[in-house]
């Protein structure tokens, strides 16, 4: 199951930008801003600083490591990098959740930052074959400033690989319906909603994400096993949910990986993909999720294809994106 796991050709739907850089990446950047900045410079200790007491703290460190992106090069440089990781676990396509406003409130320039992540995105798809898309995410903890400057760098700037619009951050204390305008906008601009919810907090949050935001996919959404109709809606309309195993527990979402409701949600029809969502920040990759959800589902390797086929299907991939890695899947797993 291993070896056929690292050599299944995947896609990821819930990864974010920043949560993504490596021990190296991160300990480079701590060093180039020594003195400025809690991070450690050394990758040894990033493990304890990345030991997270709960999911307040899980976001206070996550930003911690957001301020160490201070320019344009060093966006394009975690974007690069981020791509080379993903590729060298076989993943074909991604759609990396990208926070411009934590970035512009720091002083790159809209357009720089823009033109960084289009020019890694160019850049990895030439040297690692992977393409990669973009998921543009209002934090929520900072409000409706953060909205507003969003939605207007995803409008004025609409870098080529923008296809989405989230919202991410803490829940509690931050109700979705004040977000519907932006929303509404991002939508009739041609974006897909992909908003986080019901993480942290119960099945009230998935119902405004989809009631309010219009939701195409929810990121993690995993109370919504405590409410059976939720779920039947959930699976009657195809909304599907992004599934981040190892991040519930990490973030104390979950109080075990044995306690998690995937297998409920699967087992009520509801759509799911498995991701990685911060992955070096929770110790883990997209390989070791899927052998995580093999274990919860008790998958054979048919079964663990047949995931990635349908986080294939629930991508925001083209049609023809979309038959061409399935097509991939399919062939990987004859010869296997």
């Amino acid at each position: 199951m291993t070896s056929f796991i690292a050599g299944l050709p995947k896609v990821e739907l819930h990864v974010h930008h920043v949560g993504s850089a490596s021990p190296r990446i991160v300990a480079e950047l701590a060093a180039r801003h020594e003195g400025r900045s809690p991070v450690p410079a050394d990758p040894a200790a990033l493990a304890d600083y990345f030991a997270f007491r709960d999911f307040a703290h899980f976001i206070e460190v996550y930003l911690s490591v957001v301020d160490l992106i201070r320019d344009d090069e060093d966006v394009r440089t975690l974007t690069y990098e981020v791509a080379r990781e993903l590729a060298r676990q076989q993943v074909r396509y991604a759609e990396l959740t990208v926070t411009p406003y934590s970035s512009v409130k720091r002083g790159i320039a809209a357009k720089a930052f823009c033109e960084a992540i289009e020019d890694a995105r160019r850049g990895a798809r030439r040297d690692f074959g992977i393409e990669l898309r973009w998921c543009f995410d209002i934090p929520g903890e900072a409000g409706l400033p953060a909205a507003e400057e969003t939605l207007r760098v995803a409008l004025e700037e609409r870098p080529d690989g923008l296809i989405s619009f989230g919202l991410g951050g803490p829940e509690v204390g931050v109700p979705r319906p004040q977000f519907k305008p932006y929303f509404d906008q991002a939508r009739a601009a041609g974006l897909h909603s992909a908003p986080h919810a019901g993480e942290t907090t119960g099945p009230e949050t998935i119902w405004s994400a989809v009631r309010d935001l219009d939701a195409e996919r929810i990121g993690h959404g995993i109370s919504a096993a405590q409410d059976p109709e939720l779920m039947a809606y959930l699976a009657e309309h195809g909304i599907p949910l992004e599934i981040s195993p190892t991040s519930n527990v990490r973030t104390r979402a979950v109080a075990s990986i044995e306690e998690h409701p995937l297998a409920v949600l699967v087992g009520a029809g509801v759509q799911v993909s498995i991701n990685s969502d911060d992955p070096p920040m929770f110790g883990t990759t997209i390989e070791e999720e899927y052998a995580v959800a093999a274990r919860l589902l008790d998958l054979d390797d048919a079964g663990v294809a047949e995931l990635a086929r349908g986080a294939v299907r629930q991508s925001f991939l083209d049609p023809a994106g979309k038959e061409a890695l399935i097509a991939e899947i399919d062939a990987y797993q004859n010869r296997a």
